[in-house]
């Protein structure tokens, strides 16, 4: 092992970002606005605001600041579980016998399991100091809803969770650590709103989606004026607050002169994603160096690499505003693969105008090498990941081979966003050669197309 560079790469409380990194200040191209779904014309604070937090809200509609304070309040938090490591997985580049350098951010060191709660922690605080009483979510693999119950109950507010009903039936141990943390959870689609009611008979089968389970939150939040609806990815509020990802990683690598050629992360929604990139896109936009950045999904739920640029609907019951992203159509239901928390038919604005406008490569892995990766590097680094992260590991593990195979020493930087230990069925139905690889079909496809919605700013699509 070269010792030149640690292992791990601690940063002290002190080199903490106090400072959140808003990436649209810098973007060439801003992506298009919300659209109001009553009137077709860009949302206001005033539209937003009877789901949305306020202070969220101007993060949300802020494209001017390049730096936004972080309240002293929601630092102190993150003290509970920041800084997280930076590792250079040696290991895996020793079993991988390649000349690249390999570098993962892990986001697992707290009992969430992921990077979840570094958006909770925010948006919990603001809607306490806004005075409401409660707020309602959404949650796949069940990290977000985690996440929300642990900030809630730091903060003092009640939480209801709508939860993906196959990661429901999947993870019912996660479902108890949101419950033990005081939040409610009800699998989604549900009996309990209209838009859970319309689902299910329409799909009396379904296994629900991050979709239905949007829809449901935000029907119940909109019921009390003391509620508001949060959301754990997609929005741009929840990407700056995910800043915190990149900005550790870049001071950290920058102590040992190390600027990543390749950096990799998965995506659902884009939050993850987004942060771990943003302070790295910020110079690359301006310049200052030449990275190429990598955003891996599931094949089966293939937004980016498949799907549309079109405005669309967040949720599947077509209530919320209209976002332009790229977009499987709001109506269309993923497999129920393992990788819950990237089964969303559609992406983040920034991440989405980001791709369209060439900064980031998408590709889409299958299930099965996913797996593969996710044992080998449990194996030599000693984590067990998150299904969703391995999707960033098996593509870094990849390029590193490309490294082999050319000769080159590249650096590679990934987001290892949390851990699996609550995805031990998928790992026992991997080990059991029992897992499948679902890809849609452009049947499939066409189907979740035909919901996109029919309006002069997807004049094209019709």
């Amino acid at each position: 092992m070269n010792s030149t560079i640690p292992y791990k790469i601690y940063l002290s409380e002190e080199e903490m970002p106090k400072y959140w990194y808003n990436v649209k200040a810098r973007m060439k191209t801003q992506h298009p606005p919300f659209l109001n779904p009553a009137t077709m014309q860009p949302c206001t604070k005033a539209d937003l605001q009877p789901v949305f937090c306020d202070e969220c809200i101007d993060q949300e509609l802020n494209e001017k600041d390049e730096w936004i304070e972080i309240p002293a309040d929601i630092r102190n938090f993150y003290k509970t579980f920041r800084p997280s490591p930076l590792v250079r997985a040696y290991f895996l580049e020793r079993m991988l016998d390649t000349p690249a350098e390999i570098y993962y951010k892990f986001e697992g060191n707290n009992t969430s399991g992921s990077h979840k709660l570094n958006s909770a922690a925010a948006q919990a605080y603001y809607a306490k100091k806004q005075g409401l009483k409660s707020v309602t979510t959404e949650t796949g693999a069940g990290q977000w809803g985690t996440a929300l119950a642990m900030a809630c109950a730091f903060f003092g507010l009640n939480l209801d969770v709508f939860m993906v009903k196959v990661s429901s039936e999947q993870k019912p141990y996660r479902k108890e650590v949101i419950r033990t943390y005081g939040a409610n959870v009800i699998p989604s689609p549900s009996n309990t709103t209209a838009a859970g009611r319309k689902i299910l008979k329409e799909f009396p089968q379904t296994g629900g989606s991050l979709g239905c389970a949007i829809a449901e939150a935000v029907e119940k939040a909109l019921a009390s004026d003391s509620c508001r609806y949060v959301l754990g990815s997609v929005l741009d509020h929840v990407i700056l607050h995910q800043s915190v990802i990149g900005l550790e990683a870049k001071t950290a690598l920058e102590k040992y002169g190390v600027t990543p050629d390749i950096v990799i992360g998965c995506m659902g929604g884009g939050s993850n994603f987004g942060g771990l990139i943003g302070p790295y896109m910020g110079d690359r936009i301006d310049g200052k160096n030449d990275i190429r950045f990598i955003g891996v999904e599931p094949a089966s739920c293939p937004s980016v690499t498949r799907g549309k640029f079109a405005y669309d609907f967040c949720d599947s019951a077509k209530t919320t505003p209209l976002a332009k992203m790229y977009t499987l159509g709001c109506g269309f239901m993923p497999s129920p693969n393992h990788a819950g928390g990237l089964r969303y038919h559609g992406m983040s604005p920034i991440v989405s105008q980001l791709c369209h406008d060439g900064y980031i490569r998408a590709v889409a892995i299958e299930q099965n090498k996913v797996f593969e990766a996710a044992l080998a590097f449990a194996k030599c680094e000693g984590i067990l990941p998150a299904p969703e992260s391995a999707h960033a590991i098996r593509v870094a593990m990849d390029e590193a081979l490309k490294c082999k195979a050319e000769g080159t020493k590249k650096k590679i930087l990934f987001g290892l966003t949390g851990t699996g230990y609550f995805d031990l069925a998928a790992y026992k139905q991997y080990n059991d050669g029992a897992m499948t690889d679902y890809i849609p079909t452009e049947a499939d496809l066409q189907k979740g197309f035909a919901t996109i919605p029919k309006c002069s700013a997807n004049a094209q699509f019709e």
